[in-house]
């Protein structure tokens, strides 16, 4: 009962109830100590008063203690799965490095093997075609299949760390089956081992054009283009003085006319246009340069030895070129040095004698032999080298003569004739004047 529902009741009343309310509340604490003597010898070692926040903070508490628990277990369960995880990687790892290990082993014994042709003791000889413009997985792959190699990747290997791999021609090769890395590409490397040879003889007076077509139709080369076309050019020049001296290169067909030496060649099939050339021009230096018994002469002597002592008037370019006309007018030997008089007295003719042409049905339509070789498409066709409309010697030489017409341009006979003609057998027939070759004509070509 609130003190605010006393304002009715009697203070005697009042007092009568606190008395009452006293007694039970000093009844109920001596009840507790006399009941239960436990808590009157009981004393809290601190007295706790508990509220909401306590409550919380209390709670919260536990919260982060049950976390830190949960999250050592984790961890605890982690360390040990990583462990268990580490065992197996490094078994797995182990194991790897063994697998791949007795695997390169045993790919680096194989190659090492086949590199030292250990394993190929057969000594049987096979033929190895490599084609043209070879390639090296081409070439190791065509070694593989004829059993020269056994490892194409090895084969690769080595050329390529020995620098050799772009070093390979075509060619047809010999080869035995127990050769070993070395051994193969230095075979390989070197022309003269080629067996794929052909003897081509290249006839005496022979131009560019057909010369070329003479090296198709022998398989020496595929194509005269690129044959015809350096015959032209300046490649050359560095390595042979006699074709660098050449002064007008600009008025010639062709500036090697008259230097591919006519002989016998031993060239590879489809062999490489400039290494053609090369061997014409090496053999001519030889040529010029190798000792020859020559008419009026009792020791042996060279051409040019004969130029530099000056036992001609003329160079050796203008040699060639009349050793050239020479080639392509005499019926022999003997005809080459009275037609080569001939070509002297009327280049050193007075004018008054009518013969500062030297009119040569040679030079007409050079670089084509006859009109009927001159192609339709250059319609009427009139030659640069003509004698009969341009004085003098033509440009350049118009075939490629041998040493007797080139030992005829240096040392021709001594005569006073200036015509010749041949009849239909090739009997040659001289003239001093135009009246006398006019009757030679008449009497034995014309008829």
């Amino acid at each position: 009962m609130n003190s605010d529902n006393y304002n009715d009741v009697p203070s005697e009343e009042i007092e009568r109830l606190e008395a009452q309310r006293r007694r039970k509340a000093e009844n109920f604490h001596l009840n507790i100590q006399e009941d239960d003597e436990e808590y009157q010898n009981y004393e809290p070692d601190e007295i706790n008063s508990y509220s909401g926040q306590d409550v919380k903070e209390q709670i919260a508490r536990e919260s982060k203690q049950a976390l830190r628990q949960r999250e050592k277990a984790q961890k605890k369960e982690l360390k040990k799965k990583n462990k268990r995880n580490r065992r197996i990687f490094r078994f797995i790892w182990i194991t790897s490095v063994v697998i791949v290990g007795v695997m390169l082993s045993a790919f680096v014994i194989t190659g090492m093997n086949d590199m030292l042709a250990i394993n190929r003791n057969d000594s049987e000889t096979v033929k190895v075609e490599i084609p043209e413009n070879p390639t090296i997985d081409g070439i190791a792959q065509i070694l593989a299949e004829d059993n020269v190699i056994d490892e194409p990747f090895y084969f690769k290997w080595f050329t390529k760390i020995t620098e050799s791999e772009g070093e390979f021609t075509q060619g047809t090769y010999e080869m035995r089956k127990n050769m070993d890395y070395k051994a193969i590409t230095n075979y390989l490397l070197s022309t003269n081992n080629r067996t794929d040879t052909v003897k081509v003889v290249i006839p005496e007076g022979q131009n560019v054009l057909e010369i070329a077509q003479i090296l198709k139709d022998n398989g020496v080369l595929s194509s005269t283009d690129k044959f015809v076309e350096l015959c032209n050019s300046d490649e050359f020049d560095d390595d042979f003085d006699f074709i660098e001296s050449i002064t007008n290169a600009d008025d010639r067909y062709y500036k090697l006319e008259g230097y591919l030496y006519p002989d016998t060649y031993e060239f590879y099939k489809n062999e490489e246009p400039k290494s053609c050339i090369y061997k014409f021009l090496n053999n001519f230096e030889t040529k010029i340069t190798e000792k020859q018994s020559v008419s009026g002469y009792k020791n042996l002597t060279t051409v040019q030895k004969m130029i530099d002592d000056g036992m001609t008037e003329y160079s050796l370019d203008e040699v060639m070129i009349v050793a050239s006309i020479i080639q392509a007018e005499a019926a022999d030997v003997n005809d080459m040095y009275i037609i080569s008089s001939i070509l002297h007295n009327r280049l050193n003719a007075d004018s008054s004698m009518g013969v500062s042409k030297l009119g040569l049905d040679s030079t007409k339509y050079y670089p084509y032999r006859t009109a009927e070789n001159v192609p339709d498409s250059l319609g009427d066709y009139t030659s640069d080298y003509d004698t009969y409309n341009n004085s003098g010697l033509p440009a350049g030489p118009i075939c490629n003569p041998g040493m007797d017409a080139i030992l005829a341009a240096i040392n021709p006979s001594s005569t006073n004739y200036y015509f010749f003609c041949h009849d239909k057998n090739g009997n040659a027939y001289y003239a001093s004047t135009i009246y006398e070759h006019n009757a030679n004509l008449e009497k034995y070509v014309n008829d």
